[in-house]
């Protein structure tokens, strides 16, 4: 009787550890909403869009040292939004990556099973030609050629045994081939679950690093508004943050003359048409009177959208991104550049999902609000025809 290792045996056997799966941590999230096909730039087109990310770069570079020069609390108000946004990314990414482990350990103990019944079954068949060759005993070729007096009957037989010697032989292989791939089987399963340990705790600091940056900008955030407590003060601070939003839109305005943002349809054609970036309930209308700015004329330039806590901010149509920064004001924001000079804004995100260049489509996910807080988080959503605002819910569809 041949001795077939079973599966159980296998688990006692050393393993040799194999490289972890450095691909599964570096899965992406996927962003998550199948956008469609980016277009294709021409040669010349990228060339001119390095000139002007460098453009937008070097103005970025610059508003964070002005920042940092002329605002202490806000310079670190910033630092403390950018640390939580790629804070949130990588956590997000490391999530992604702990679901495809997940995910891929299920598969391998799925295909475990399926090559222990296939073994089981290979290994009874090979039992039943096991004991019919101990039936015929020892020298069964030459039993069967003296057994037989018609030529023609020990012709046939010894084919048939040909057939079944190869059939068995074949058959031991095929068992020493489910061994080997359970075996490997085996291994894939700890180096995943090595993977899925290592992502784990690589997410749990990163978290921890989270919380910690949200506790330094919630301490920044106390700090500016006890430097603004006074109603004076605080309309300062507002024409400070209109002026900054103005002056960004300003230098984009002229950075986006070479800019290649042609799309499909003209943004011109979209009024009442374009879905709500994010689901809420608006807090702040199209040109309502700002804190304090009754007296003084300082009115929302967009709209205030009081949304649910981690919610995923969407792109509402096609364009690219021209800003994706931190701006005094509005925090971390987004802005993208349609056909036609329109612009859309989004801002009051705790995550950036794009980068400057980046094509968007409709139902990208191109940021999130905080999901963390007591208070609701509320995303500021404006757009621009070149320079000059525009009331947002005359573009939008329905209400968010």
């Amino acid at each position: 009787m041949l001795a077939i290792p079973r599966a159980t045996d296998l688990m006692t056997h050393a393993v040799k550890p194999l490289k972890i799966l450095v691909a599964l941590a570096l899965v992406l999230c996927a962003n998550s909403a199948g956008s469609a096909a980016e277009p294709a730039d021409s040669a010349q087109a990228k060339v001119k869009l390095a000139a002007v990310r460098a453009r937008i770069a070097a103005l970025t570079n610059r508003l964070g040292v002005e920042l940092q020069q002329r605002d202490a609390l806000n310079a670190r108000l910033r630092e403390a939004d950018l640390a939580i946004t790629a804070k949130r990314r990588r956590l997000d990414n490391l999530r992604a990556a702990e679901l495809s482990a997940a995910r891929h350990r299920i598969e391998l103990r799925t295909e475990q099973a399926r090559n222990q019944n296939a073994l089981d079954s290979e290994r009874a068949a090979l039992a039943a030609q096991v004991r019919a060759a101990y039936m015929i005993g020892p020298q069964e070729q030459w039993r069967l050629l003296l057994n037989q007096a018609d030529p023609a009957k020990v012709g046939r037989m010894l084919a048939f045994y040909g057939y079944f010697a190869r059939a068995r032989g074949a058959k031991i292989d095929e068992i020493a081939g489910r061994v080997a791939r359970l075996q490997e089987l085996v291994a894939e399963m700890e180096q995943t679950a090595a993977s899925l340990k290592s992502l784990e705790d690589d997410a749990s600091r990163e978290m921890a690093g989270l919380e910690h940056a949200r506790a330094e900008r919630a301490s920044a955030l106390a700090a500016l508004s006890k430097q603004v407590s006074s109603g004076n003060e605080q309309l300062v601070q507002l024409k400070r943050e209109e002026q900054a939003v103005e002056s960004l839109v300003a230098d984009l305005a002229r950075v986006l003359q070479d800019f290649p943002v042609d799309t499909q349809q003209s943004f011109d054609q979209l009024r009442g048409k374009l879905p709500w970036p994010v689901a809420g309930r608006m807090t702040a209308r199209y040109q309502e009177p700002r804190a304090n700015g009754a007296t003084s004329g300082m009115r929302w330039n967009g709209v205030m959208i009081e949304t649910a806590r981690g919610a995923k901010v969407r792109a509402p149509y096609f364009g690219r991104v021209v800003y994706a920064d931190w701006l005094q004001g509005l925090g971390l924001l987004l802005i993208i550049g349609h056909n036609g000079n329109y612009m859309t804004l989004y801002g009051h995100a705790e995550v950036l999902y794009k980068s400057v260049g980046d094509w968007v489509a409709p139902g990208d996910v191109i940021a999130a609000v905080s999901d963390a807080g007591a208070i609701p988080p509320q995303l500021y959503f404006e757009i621009r025809d070149g320079r000059k605002t525009v009331d947002p819910t005359i573009w939008l569809k329905g209400t968010p």
